[in-house]
């Protein structure tokens, strides 16, 4: 994917300041910039900076368990922040920014402050070639000062405290806000999928959605039409006879890991027990015989009232031949489980008990 070509813009170094990439920090460091460009703002403190890079970061982390690597900072200091502040992982973005904007504790200003020993400087590189014998803090110095008269026609001047938007940048950056910020997310994504190979669905991991898919569809043309014919269904954690009329609809591997709503992977569940279950996983020794045997009953169920019925094709993903109850077969559903519970386990997320 390009940038937006401009033919008064030196575009190819914006594009270069992305190369040779070993932790997210220019990703995030050019969002928070873009983000407070198009909110009106070319004269922008470094601690609102660095606070969007940890407000943009924080789901990520703290909601979907993604890795960002033994190198990157900005995962440490996500989880060493939501300590600090005693903040919860469902805060507000805009909460969160004030906080981070205006907190007076001392470990939270040097968390933020971290970002500033290398990260402001590195990402104008590209303007700013060293020279042969250059050390590092000369190379710094230089940049900082030569970024002050918008040398090179670089994306903005560094000072101590806060960055200038070089004004010959600022109508590029907003009239491409979308067009750069997908740029940054379909190489962040790209970025973080190598670290994480396993993981599923990492695109929808970047930014948590304004809202959850609804599951009214997959409770009262399946589930419902199961309790039905039942009466009862017992929870497969609590052993509670539930009843259609009382019962949660979860996700056996939490939502926050698979990013869907398939129905392999739901079942009803005690509505007190959704509850404190939250995005904890199950335990396959105890819990997935009954879920198992649950879903079976349930798809033969459907199978037999409403064999057309397109939730029936989303366990093709798990049986691609599918044809009858004869084909849900034990061992292969549980091969398809298994890794995923594995995996999420290695990522964060952790056991029911």
């Amino acid at each position: 994917m390009n940038l937006p070509y401009s033919d008064k813009l030196p575009v190819f170094k914006l594009a270069a300041s992305f190369g040779n990439t070993s932790a997210t920090y220019k990703f995030y460091w050019f969002l928070a910039i873009l983000e407070l460009v198009e909110e009106g703002q070319t004269t922008i403190p470094k601690r609102h900076l660095f606070a969007r890079m940890i407000g943009n970061a924080w789901y990520t982390v703290n909601y979907f368990h993604v890795s960002f690597g033994k190198q990157d900072f900005i995962q440490q200091a996500v989880q060493s922040i939501l300590e600090q502040e005693q903040m919860t992982i469902d805060t507000k973005k805009s909460l969160l920014l004030s906080i981070l904007e205006n907190s007076e504790l001392k470990a939270t200003q040097q968390t933020l402050y971290h970002f500033n020993k290398n990260v402001p400087h590195w990402f104008l590189s590209p303007w700013f070639s060293k020279v042969a014998g250059e050390n590092d803090v000369a190379y710094r110095k230089r940049i900082y000062t030569s970024s002050q008269v918008f040398e090179n026609d670089c994306l903005y001047s560094l000072y101590d405290d806060h960055i200038v938007i070089n004004p010959n940048w600022v109508d590029y950056l907003k009239a491409n806000a979308k067009i750069l910020k997908d740029f940054i997310y379909w190489n962040l994504t790209l970025f973080l999928q190598t670290r994480n190979p396993n993981v599923p669905d990492i695109a929808n991991k970047l930014i948590l959605p304004p809202f959850r898919g609804s599951l009214t569809n997959q409770r009262k043309n399946y589930w419902d039409v199961v309790f039905e014919e039942l009466g009862t269904v017992d929870c497969i954690f609590t052993n509670t006879a539930l009843t259609i009329d009382r019962y949660a609809l979860d996700h056996f591997i939490p939502h926050a890991f698979v990013s869907h709503d398939l129905i392999w992977n739901l079942v009803p569940i005690d509505t007190s027990f959704n509850f404190r279950k939250s995005d904890k996983l199950p335990i396959m020794e105890t819990h997935f015989d009954g879920f198992f045997n649950l879903q079976k009953t349930a798809f033969e169920i459907i199978n037999d009232h409403r064999p057309k019925s397109k939730l029936l094709e989303e366990y093709l993903t798990i049986y691609p031949d599918l044809i009858n109850s004869n084909s849900f077969d034990y061992t292969k559903y549980k091969e398809n489980i298994q890794p995923l519970v594995t995996i999420a386990h290695n990522n964060g997320f952790g056991y029911l008990y």
